[in-house]
């Protein structure tokens, strides 16, 4: 929700004495007296993990909401710098910037939470519809697609008792696979374990190596293997992980992340296809048409 900063913007409030008349030599000419100030309204984000998966001294830890300020000029030129752009950190300062709470680092945001405060922020500053072109899974054509970005809900990733699932009590998850009969402990990912993955797999890209991104994903997110903490065993287990169980894994691992339910109901003009798509955050998502 957005906050009230009526109250901070440094405007004079009104009165019933009169003014006392200032010298003309006092005031240059055409200027009020005034000093223009004005302080960003913030609105208040609500997150998805409610903080229950932060570390102890981590400052969302426990936290259900958090303040970020609206986008202003200056954040749409960081949005827009060809520099930051090309190293990939335009959306990662324009967060940086807009986050009221300094201590908090976007890069140790858990991605669902991510993508909350980046709605909210998309929202504010150019509106809740959100214009792209998106694709029928039918027939492939290519439409133009209006998504309601108020109609998204968080989802606390709490919908998993149809699986093998229990808590560790310390922020992660038990999963025990089907075939292998192996338990695996999971963790949730953050921003800097996702900047890490884009990165490793263009460097493989670059140099002509073998891209592994299901791997390396679950890597990442994969604290142990029956209690076992030893990195290169855990690497061999899922280099070796029964297909099956690592479909699974996948399923089970999305189940208890935190994020936000995006669906919307999709209905092609070309062939009549109904079904549901997922808000795309495509380069239009900052940068809409005029």
């Amino acid at each position: 929700m957005a906050r009230n900063n009526a109250g901070r913007t440094g405007a004079p409030k009104g009165t019933d004495e009169t003014t006392p008349e200032t010298e003309e030599s006092s005031i240059p000419r055409g200027d009020t007296g005034d000093s223009l100030s004005f302080v960003t309204p913030t609105e208040f984000v609500e997150l998805p993990s409610q903080g229950k998966y932060y570390p102890p001294d981590h400052p969302l830890h426990n936290v259900g909401e958090l303040e970020i300020r609206f986008m202003t000029a200056k954040d749409e030129d960081t949005l827009s710098s060809e520099t930051l752009l090309k190293k990939g950190l335009a959306i990662e300062r324009m967060m940086q910037n807009i986050i009221v709470d300094k201590s908090i680092k976007p890069d140790t945001l858990l991605l669902g939470d991510r993508s909350a405060i980046l709605l909210a922020a998309r929202a504010s500053a150019y509106g809740a519809d959100y214009e792209t072109r998106v694709t029928c899974p039918a027939c492939n054509t290519h439409c133009t697609h209006t998504f309601d970005l108020n109609s998204v809900t968080p989802y606390a990733g709490d919908s998993w008792t149809d699986f093998d699932i229990s808590t560790s009590g310390k922020g992660t998850f038990f999963i025990a696979l089907p075939k292998s009969g192996a338990t695996v402990e999971v963790r949730l990912t953050t921003g800097r374990d996702e900047k890490a993955l884009i990165k490793s797999q263009r460097q493989k890209k670059k140099y002509n190596l073998d891209e592994n991104l299901n791997t390396e994903t679950m890597k990442v997110f994969i604290v142990s293997v029956n209690n076992i903490t030893n990195g290169a065993t855990i690497s061999k287990f899922i280099d070796n992980m029964p297909a099956y169980d690592s479909r699974y894994l996948k399923v089970c691992f999305k189940k208890v992340t935190p994020t936000l339910d995006t669906t919307h109901e999709f209905d092609c003009n070309a062939c009549g296809y109904e079904t549901t798509l997922e808000v795309p955050f495509t380069t239009d998502f900052f940068w809409p048409k005029q």
